[in-house]
């Protein structure tokens, strides 16, 4: 489920009215110095924005699996010690650069930053600004972009999923598995199967939209899913854990089916039969949301764009799951 950090309080608002950006005064941080050590939080000097950057007053930064695995060394990006965690954040801009014409002090935005969102301040090219409808809460916002973005573009995008189509997401509990549930039943108009690994996690899939669940600790996935829907199969699987569970939704797929991996939760990365995908002519695929930042932008930010636009409509709701203090992120 989606968890968010808030970045703000009293000490700080303080500071930021008696004295202006580049004033001699600080913000806290969270910093890893130590990978697989408790965070550091930390006061921090701003430094000077550029003509193209803009200082926001983070009110809330999500917290993503990805945050926990770069921390811990385990990420396909390893940034150099020390770094402030944090790539998903909601807050108001405090300061903009001479060349910023896309935003003003005063507005409220999402920032994807890819690091240091865990801060009560980041300075940030204004390109990875997306201004927030005022319908929309800070600490809703916050939580679009990774998990919402990955389910607009894996589903949207590459399983191309119809209205009607029925749709498999495994880890159905954590934050792009509701995500994936809010997208396929509020939007696509899809009938989704929540899979995961406890009742509890199924319940909330359910309460979430999904039409049923299947909780896999408790037998084959495979054999479960064709007891809800028959020989035939599913359309589309969205999967995160990989491992048996990805094997076993693989068989679960319909006739041209399509199965897309999102990441490895579970540990193992399963190969791929590919006399499977021959037989009932299915297609297997990834999709790795931030990586369309650098090989296509503008589709990664239509990804974000679609999610404000269906969250301002109401047709899709973040679940937030937990909320905690800057201070209580140490042992991320």
């Amino acid at each position: 489920m989606a968890a968010v950090v808030w970045g703000r309080g009293f000490s700080r608002a303080w500071l930021r009215r008696s004295a202006g950006p580049g004033c001699g005064r600080h913000y806290r941080a969270a910093l890893c110095t130590e990978l697989k050590r408790p965070l550091a939080i930390e006061e921090v000097t701003p430094r000077p924005v550029r003509p193209h950057e803009v200082r926001v007053d983070v009110h809330f930064c999500g917290v993503n699996f990805a945050d926990i695995l770069v921390c811990r060394g385990q990420y396909q990006e390893r940034p150099h010690l020390p770094f402030t965690p944090g790539m998903e954040f909601s807050g108001t801009v405090l300061e903009t650069g001479t060349d910023v014409s896309t935003v003003k002090q005063g507005d409220r935005v999402i920032g994807v930053s890819g690091l240091n969102g865990m801060a009560e301040e980041c300075v940030i090219d204004q390109k990875r600004l997306w201004q927030i409808p005022e319908s929309i809460p800070l600490r809703e916002a916050a939580a679009l972009p990774a998990s919402y973005g990955t389910a607009i573009l894996a589903l949207e995008r590459r399983a191309c999923t119809q209205p009607g189509e029925t749709v498999l997401v495994t880890a159905a509990a954590g934050a792009t598995g509701l995500a994936v549930i809010d997208v396929a039943t509020n939007v696509l108009q899809a009938k989704v199967i929540a899979a995961a690994g406890s009742d509890e996690k199924c319940k909330l899939a359910m309460q979430r939209g999904a039409q049923s669940s299947v909780n896999y600790s408790q037998g084959s996935l495979k054999e479960a899913v064709k007891k809800l829907v028959g020989s035939g199969g599913v359309n589309v699987v969205i999967d995160t854990v990989g491992g048996d569970v990805f094997l076993e939704a693989l068989h679960s797929l319909a006739w041209e089916g399509r199965i897309v991996v999102v990441g490895f939760a579970g540990g193992t990365i399963a190969s791929v039969p590919a006399n499977l995908l021959l037989l009932k002519n299915v297609s297997a695929m990834g999709v790795i949301w931030g990586r369309y930042k650098d090989q296509n932008f503008p589709l990664f930010s239509g990804s974000i764009s679609s999610a404000l636009q269906y969250c301002q409509q109401g047709r899709i709701q973040p679940y937030i799951g937990a909320v905690f203090k800057l201070e209580e992120v140490a042992y991320l």
